[in-house]
């Protein structure tokens, strides 16, 4: 794979990403992505039809030795300050979405936090922001 990766690519990586972090892609949260490809601005120039060949991708990455690693870099470099918090934010809807957010999801949320070099009060705040649209009551 080549070191560069779209905007829309590396905002999916993060999310597949997210959603197989605990060794299953979540059906609940597979849909979370694909509802979020289609309505979120920062995707209006990419082909949903694409979606699934970029998660198999991420996929791909994601095992081979050090995947973790070479994708986070792949996805930083791809990225804008501005965007990293979109990322960030993408993130913590994917692991939200389905009412749990496990050990597994938090500790690639810190990681994911540190290698986009994030302020922590606006990883706290995306988060708190997240918590407020997903309780139930």
């Amino acid at each position: 794979m080549s070191g560069t990766i779209s905007t829309e690519q590396a905002l999916i990586y993060t999310m597949v990403t997210m959603s197989g972090v605990e060794g299953r892609i979540n059906s609940i949260e597979l849909a979370e992505i694909g509802h979020i490809v289609k309505h979120l601005p920062v995707f209006r120039h990419f082909d949903e039809a694409r979606l699934t060949t970029v998660a198999q991708e991420a996929g791909e990455i994601l095992a081979e030795k050090e995947g973790l690693q070479a994708l986070l870099g792949l996805v930083k470099e791809a990225l804008t300050p501005k965007l990293r918090e979109t990322a960030y934010a993408l993130a913590v809807e994917v692991a939200a979405s389905d009412l749990a957010v496990g050990k597994e999801e938090l500790r690639f949320l810190a990681i994911l936090r540190d290698t986009l070099q994030l302020d922590k009060l606006v990883t706290a705040a995306l988060e708190r922001s997240a918590i407020a649209r997903y309780q139930t009551e």
